[in-house]
């Protein structure tokens, strides 16, 4: 029986002193839950400890193979270039080690729980007054925002996979930094789109510069706009849900079976209000729209796209 790779956790890094030790901590509980496991962590930037002093503690401790997997909600710059280039390097600096990579961990189904959650916390009753309907709520999921438009498209898959069978008026998107729309333009256009109520959700792991702009900024607008009710969500926190995402992602890179993202497939996972496509076998079909030419797509769902 082969020793399982250690695990290597790799953060953005943030200039917020909480944030920073919300991951250390976050890492730190990750060893504590899985004491079989070597376990270290680090960051690419702004805050220590570095990814590079991850791996020299991981190599001291006798490991030779490592899972690597991004604390990161999407996949950026961060994610696709510099890891991969960090983990390169450290395989320079220390001969003889291997290691797989994982992927990035939204918008897993477990992480659509948490942020429905979020949302929850902010609708029910609070102040004597009665809880608010959903049918009634427009969310602003706020992303990081990236100049790689992959990464900002990712934000809008989850935007829409929160909306799809969750009963909000509408789920909208804006960014806090590097892409349109920011924050105030994105609370703009709900109110151009007739929201009465608005919650502001951050699509953030944890506490940091970031998100705490993201609240400033909608304070600011919620002053200067009140015929608007406005709310401010949480973000995700070291939630269980995230512990158990992080270990999924750790298997898959160990086994070195990274996949298509399946995650949120509604052949393969209860979606609300579509738990019954679960484990449906796929027929080919042809798209209404499409000139019946008899070269229809071919989605195998339950054939070789899908047999993981």
């Amino acid at each position: 029986m082969t020793t399982p790779p250690a695990l290597l956790i790799a953060g953005h890094g943030t200039r917020d002193e909480a944030g920073a030790e919300a991951f250390r901590a976050f890492v730190r509980e990750l060893g504590r839950r899985n004491p079989e496991l070597p376990v270290a962590g680090g960051f690419i930037e702004l805050s220590p400890p570095p990814l590079a002093e991850a791996v020299s503690d991981l190599v001291e401790r006798g490991v030779r193979r490592f899972a690597a997997v991004p604390l990161m909600l999407v996949s950026a710059g961060h994610a696709k270039g510099d890891i991969p280039a960090a983990l390169a390097r450290e395989k320079e600096r220390h001969p003889g080690i291997s290691y797989t990579y994982g992927r990035p961990l939204g918008p897993h189904p477990a992480l659509l729980s948490v942020l429905e959650r979020r949302l929850d916390e902010v609708l029910g009753s609070d102040g004597g007054r009665a809880p608010l309907d959903r049918a009634d709520v427009t969310v602003l999921l706020v992303g990081r925002g990236s100049t790689d438009p992959d990464a900002n498209a990712e934000v809008h898959r989850a935007a829409r996979l929160l909306w799809e069978g969750r009963g909000y008026a509408g789920v909208e998107t804006a960014f806090v930094s590097l892409a349109a729309p920011d924050v105030p333009s994105g609370l703009d256009r709900c109110l151009r789109l007739g929201a009465r109520r608005i919650v502001v959700l951050p699509y953030f792991l944890f506490t940091g510069i970031l998100p705490e702009r993201v609240r400033q900024q909608t304070e600011g607008w919620a002053a200067a706009h009140p015929e608007a009710e406005v709310r401010s969500a949480d973000v995700i926190g070291p939630e269980p849900e995230l512990l158990d995402l992080v270990m999924e992602r750790y298997r898959e890179a160990a086994a070195d079976q990274v996949r298509m993202n399946c995650d949120s497939c509604v052949y393969r996972i209860a979606m609300p209000g579509f738990e019954d496509k679960v484990g449906l076998p796929q027929q080919p079909h042809f798209h209404p729209d499409d000139e019946g030419h008899g070269h229809g797509h071919h989605h195998h769902h339950g054939g070789h796209a899908h047999a993981h």
